[in-house]
């Protein structure tokens, strides 16, 4: 009998976290999963810890090169056999019960995908700082249906809004299998974005739990503290490819502006990084050209000065981070 649920945890030299990912996968409430662990040539003892753990229902693959995080995502998802697809990132934890709560919602809604509200932890801390829900700014108090304008308006980079894009849905697999739909190994932080909105634009019932299961942690080293500027070269690449290919915009209009203004809003942050990161590196001569190809730097420093102020503010005094900050 397959499982319900498969559990699916892409891995790279995450070995002082991975253990109690896998921890928390194994002890949910809901006994009928498979947790698949797929290690991407880690060069630490990853491989070693997880292969620690004795489970029958732990299988663990590896990848003899570096994949990235999106093609061992979508090896992951081959390998799967489970009615419902959860993802865990191999330095996040789950809460016992998860897997139990959003597996009733799924089928009370009929639903597609499910998502919960997250609990954000800074690395190095064992209590939550906030969710992502108190964060965003926006009222749910009850479960919500997702459609894709919403979705896409209220995840602006920077902005304050609710960032589903880093929610961690369950997905039912019969509907990613029958729509071909698997992850960008393209892109490197906003796979979680891209996959959900092409899953809402073929279709799929989006439903959000106000409650939070999932403990998403922050820190250095993760893809979202990498580069910038590759991180916005990619996003607009795939917002352009995205309004070209997968949505008619004589038919989808609010979400085509809701994509182009996200493209601005991209295209800004990446004229500014391009500034910003060769300063940052001390390469002065770089900056000052970078500079010179962009003209908009100054507006944009002088309209972000403000908000770097506060959250200068608010990290080095009150230890405070908000959500459009890290994200």
């Amino acid at each position: 009998m397959n499982p319900e649920v498969s559990v699916i945890i892409p891995a790279y030299n995450t070995s002082a976290y991975i253990s109690r990912t896998i921890e928390s996968a194994l002890g949910q409430t809901l006994k009928n999963i498979e947790i698949i662990v797929v290690d991407d040539a880690s060069t630490d003892n990853t491989l070693e810890v997880a292969r620690s753990f004795v489970d029958q229902r732990l299988k663990i693959f590896v990848n003899h090169q570096n994949q990235g995080a999106g093609g061992t995502r979508n090896r992951a998802l081959k390998e799967a056999k489970g009615k419902w697809i959860a993802v865990l990132d191999s330095d996040d934890w789950y809460a016992p019960e998860r897997l139990e709560k959003l597996l009733q919602v799924a089928y009370s809604e009929k639903a597609d995908m499910v998502a919960d509200d997250l609990f954000l932890i800074r690395d190095g801390e064992d209590y939550p700082w906030s969710t992502l829900i108190k964060q965003s700014g926006e009222l749910i108090e009850k479960i919500k249906q997702i459609d894709p304008v919403y979705f896409v308006e209220t995840d602006v980079y920077g902005q304050k809004g609710l960032h589903l894009g880093i929610s961690k849905p369950l997905f039912r697999r019969n509907f990613l299998m029958q729509q071909n739909i698997k992850y960008d190994a393209s892109i490197k932080v906003s796979q979680y974005f891209w996959l959900v909105l092409k899953c809402l634009v073929k279709g799929s019932r989006f439903f959000l739990v106000p409650e939070p299961y999932y403990f998403y942690r922050s820190r250095p080293g993760s893809l979202v503290y990498s580069s910038k500027i590759n991180r916005f070269e990619q996003d607009c690449q795939a917002t352009v490819a995205f309004l070209e290919q997968e949505i008619d915009v004589t038919e989808r209009t609010q979400l085509a502006d809701a994509l182009s203004n996200n493209l601005t809003v991209f295209k800004r942050n990446l004229a500014y990084y391009r500034v910003v990161e060769p300063l940052k590196q001390q390469k002065w001569l770089a900056g000052l050209i970078a500079m010179t190809y962009n003209p908009n730097f100054f507006l944009n420093f002088g309209i972000r000065i403000p908000g770097i102020l506060q959250r200068r503010v608010q990290r080095y005094m009150y230890g405070k981070k908000t959500t459009y900050d890290i994200f």
